[in-house]
């Protein structure tokens, strides 16, 4: 099928880079409000949903999404001031609701449904906070999937709202104080008009906010001019002794500790002043604090340091540094809890607070830790398990008896004893062993014809652990394969593995990504017409650095909400955050690492590039969509070949955070139908 694609605007701009000039014909999609960019998005909207309603099993694979998605769940579960609270969601509602209960035997009742605040479901919780004493939840809801939050509270008791009211917060938390009087949170001054989507995020600043007053009366408690990048995650002891603020630069692990005693004024105590490595902060005891850190272990430690008897140097190792990776660390009683990765699955250790050895807690098989909550001066203790067959499962476990029970167990319109999952070490280019996880149905034949959804992120220290979701159950009923890998530039085995995947280094990455997908070919899983790759954010970069370094190698490429356009990514919200895993093109050795990978860059007319289908949504104030609306321009007037290349553009969503159950459903379903389409399936 021959395609006529809509006419991009476009502008005669050539930038000189380093003395190399750098053609953005289609600059003007940068700009979301322009009317030609809207009536862009609309013609192409057309021609996608015109070419996915011809496809015959597009609808029947949309009911079935339905039906699986159609299950009650508990998605988190925690104790506070003596209530129970729990994030549940009874199948298809587009939003989880919230919920209190007086004791694990009393019905629960709904705190917060956020399905009430938009006739759509586009008005999400993304986050929330329970003052101590279980009296008040602070609570923030954003708006067609943007970063921005408006923070509001709500009295727990009566299930009334408070007038309280905050706006221009992002990537912030709420700390409430210990007499539950106010919270500490984190925003940015308000954008410039019409820059609310697209303009950077700098100079975050603390703020105190007391109940029942206006947000122009909070107190600013901390703020860096000297320092546009650095944000704030403030906090109060759990003891009530210290105020204390986790000091991020970008996305870089490495971050500062600041503290000083509560309500006093005085200036924030520097415990770590330098840049050097993650501090992430556990619990105390008086003057003891206890941090995971990956100072001198990139494989990552527990260390106390005792405030009143000096600084950092004079630290104790209370866990040493393992074989695994110790992702995580939680209080929980006179315990902390770690969650240690095996080959990127989760594994729970407990400790003592002197670091003796408690036990293990039980986890069923091959899986991760989703959820865990634990409170420093209660002997319960939540978590849930999940895995690529199994929902969430939430436990219940007693420190004092050390007795665990399962909580909530979902029941499932699937039969996951049919299927199988497990993992293999495919060879890269130079010799590293890259986990691959495999997911098919039992008794799988390797002639080479299998449908395959090839997975990957390879990025910002994130470790691809086996998650459930819903939508991939379908494609394993279609006889699909899905194969995870767990690439450089991730998590998954410390500091080490991480930085082999950034910067002049990023290339591993694709590399590990190719060396997947052809070990799938090889052993006789797949072959390229039908291997299709899906990744999203960094993995969408992924995916169209691959897709342009090896096209005959993919059927199918499905990049969403992608970094795609190397050398603006930091000009637009948060993406200057980003540099330090790729660099920055202001730096003239840097800037040519990432034009020789750059997606946008590096498209040639006339190449036969795989079927694809790119998606992003018109309120991503994450990874803005002019990336993905360059990236399609360019590629529907390079494509040599006869695969189409159609973008999908949600409106009213974001970059995923809150999207719409129902949106979900209608986005896999698209998916999968073009993706079984385009391998003849369909």
């Amino acid at each position: 099928m021959k395609f006529s694609y809509p006419s991009a605007p476009t502008a005669p701009v050539i930038e000189d880079l380093h003395g190399v000039p750098i053609p953005d014909p289609y600059r003007p999609l940068e700009d979301p409000h322009a009317p030609e960019t809207r009536a862009w998005i609309e013609a192409q909207n057309r021609l996608t949903f015109g070419y996915l309603e011809q496809i015959p099993l597009r609808e029947a694979l949309r009911k079935r999404l339905e039906e699986l998605w159609n299950y009650p769940r508990v998605v988190s579960f925690f104790k506070r001031g003596g209530r129970y609270f729990s994030l549940r969601n009874d199948g298809l509602q587009n939003q989880n609701v919230l919920y209190v209960q007086e004791s694990l035997e009393a019905a629960p009742r709904v705190l917060l449904d956020p399905n009430t605040l938009s006739e759509d479901g586009t008005v999400a919780l993304t986050n929330y906070s329970v003052s101590r004493d279980g009296r008040y939840l602070a609570y923030a809801l954003s708006q067609s999937g943007s970063d921005w939050l408006v923070w509001k509270v709500r009295e727990v008791e009566s299930g009334q709202d408070l007038p309280d009211e905050i706006q221009w917060s992002k990537f912030s938390t709420a700390a409430w104080l210990p007499d539950s009087s106010g919270f500490f949170y984190s925003r940015y001054d308000p954008p410039a008009e019409g820059a609310d989507y697209t303009g950077a995020n700098y100079f975050q600043k603390v703020y105190l906010h007391k109940l029942g007053t206006p947000q122009h009366e909070d107190v600013l408690v901390y703020g860096r001019p000297d320092q546009k990048e650095w944000g704030f995650h403030a906090f109060v002891t759990h003891d009530g002794r210290y105020e204390c603020l986790h000091v991020w630069r970008g996305t870089h692990r490495e971050n500062l500790f600041f503290y000083r005693a509560y309500g006093s004024g005085e200036p924030f105590v520097e415990l770590v002043g330098e840049f050097v490595a993650s501090f992430d902060f556990i619990r105390n005891q008086g003057s003891r604090f206890y941090f995971k850190t990956n100072l001198e272990a990139p494989r990552g430690r527990v260390i106390v340091v005792d405030v009143a008897r000096g600084g950092l140097e004079g630290h104790e190792t209370l866990v040493p540094e393992g074989e695994d990776v110790l992702e995580f660390a939680e209080a929980a009683g006179d315990v902390l809890v770690l969650g240690y990765l095996h080959h990127a699955s989760h594994r729970l250790e407990m400790v003592d607070l002197e670091g003796q050895s408690r036990g293990p807690l039980p986890l069923p098989t091959l899986g991760m830790v989703p959820t865990l909550a634990g409170e420093e001066d209660d002997p319960e203790l939540f978590y849930g398990f999940t895995s690529f067959l199994y929902p969430v499962t939430l436990y219940h476990h007693h420190l004092a008896t050390g007795q665990t029970q399962t909580l909530f167990a979902p029941p499932l319109n699937f039969d996951p004893s049919r299927y199988e999952t497990h993992q293999v070490f495919v060879t890269s280019q130079d010799g590293t062993q890259v986990p691959l996880f495999l997911v098919h149905k039992k008794g799988l034949e390797l002639r080479g014809e299998n449908p395959t959804l090839l997975y990957g992120y390879g990025g910002f220290n994130i470790s691809m652990t086996p998650a459930f979701n819903p939508g991939r159950l379908v494609w394993l009923e279609q006889g699909g394969v899905f194969a995870q890998a767990c690439l450089r530039g991730g998590g998954e085995y410390g500091e080490e593995w991480y930085r082999a995947g950034t910067l002049e280094r990023k290339q591993n990455v694709f590399d590990d990504f190719i060396a997947c997908a052809e070990w799938l070919i090889e052993q006789g899983y797949t072959q390229p017409k039908r291997l299709a790759i899906q990744g999203g954010s960094n993995g969408g970069l992924l995916v169209g650095a691959v897709m342009t370094q090896r096209p005959e190698l993919f059927g199918v490429a499905l990049p969403a909400v992608g970094v795609l356009d190397m050398l603006r990514f930091h000009k637009f919200t948060i993406g200057w955050a980003w540099v330090s895993d790729y660099g920055s093109p202001d730096d003239p050795s840097q800037f040519r690492y990432l034009l020789a990978y750059s997606p946008l860059h590096n498209l040639k007319p006339g190449t036969h590039y795989p079927a694809t289908l790119i998606t992003t949504a018109d309120h991503d104030d994450r990874v803005v969509p002019a990336h993905s609306f360059k990236f399609a321009a360019a590629l529907q007037a390079a494509q040599g070949g006869e695969a189409p290349v159609l973008i999908r553009i949600q409106i009213k969503a974001g970059h995923g955070l809150g999207k719409p159950t129902r949106m979900l459903i209608e986005e896999q379903a698209d998916l999968y139908a073009f993706t079984l389409h385009q391998m003849g399936l369909a």
